[in-house]
């Protein structure tokens, strides 16, 4: 497997749920703390390296996210699946292309019918608006890797309740999100990764999600050097309280933190 010799840097664009923190309307205490570790964007990262940017999902938040991290240039999106939370940015796209011009995007084939649904303006061949942007599609499947930049991603396939998401592993860092359920093959693929990103929900178990017991089992099965915790709701608690109960090696994500592999 051939990975690219320059560090990798991971931005948490993003580490919350699909209602993102605070929740619209909540009185809950989390979603009214004043902690900037409290509130969180829909959930994405970004990877960068040697003059590479991709990014791991674009929710409804992407635009803020980009300017918030100042994102000159895109070299690609990465879906983990189809849900509107991790998809719904997909729009924002259009500085890149305006500047740059196709965005390629990776995805499985189902992920893509339903953009093609939801934003058919994108994918248009003829007749297309003049200020839509447009994409280069690569679709992605299980046990077979796919390259961006100089690199070769690993895919990595589990379940979110019935339906299928990926998880990608690129050099020593493995990104996985809306996670219930993993074969242990797929488990393998991610052994020996240094740094580990996993969904942790909230306390509570939950139909589609790692609570934060269950994730902290699978961090234990795949042993990395370090794990974060994302996708987290207001369920989890004060990011301050709950940090405190961690294992040394494990550490609750927040929005803007940036990791290096």
């Amino acid at each position: 497997m051939n990975y690219m010799s320059a560090q990798l840097k991971v931005t948490f664009l993003g580490t919350g749920t699909s209602q993102g923190v605070p929740v619209i309307g909540s009185k809950h205490p989390v979603c009214l703390s004043s902690n900037p570790k409290d509130k969180r964007l829909r959930v994405s990262v970004l990877l960068s390296w040697s003059g590479f940017n991709y990014v791991i999902d674009c929710g409804p938040d992407f635009r803020q996210q980009m300017l918030a991290n100042n994102v000159g240039t895109l070299d690609g999106v990465l879906f983990t699946h189809e849900h509107a939370d991790h998809t719904a940015g997909l729009d924002d796209i259009r500085p890149f292309f305006f500047r740059q011009g196709d965005i390629p995007i990776y995805a499985h084939e189902r992920v893509i019918r339903s953009l093609k649904r939801r934003f058919d303006y994108i994918f248009a061949d003829e007749n297309r608006y003049p200020g839509a942007p447009a994409v280069a599609i690569n679709t992605i499947y299980n046990d077979e890797g796919f390259t961006i930049g100089d690199t070769e991603v690993v895919t990595i396939e589990a379940d979110h309740n019935r339906l299928q998401v990926f998880g990608f592993r690129i050099k020593d860092f493995t990104y996985l999100t809306d996670v219930k359920k993993m074969k242990p093959q797929e488990i393998e693929k991610i052994k020996g990764t240094k740094v580990l990103v996993v969904n942790a929900l909230r306390q509570e178990s939950h139909h589609s999600h790692f609570n934060l017991e269950e994730a902290l089992d699978f961090i234990e099965k795949v042993s990395p050097e370090r794990a974060y915790l994302t996708h987290i709701s207001h369920l989890l608690g004060f990011h301050n309280e709950v940090e405190k109960k961690l294992p040394k090696n494990v550490y609750l994500a927040y929005d803007n933190l940036v990791i290096t592999v």
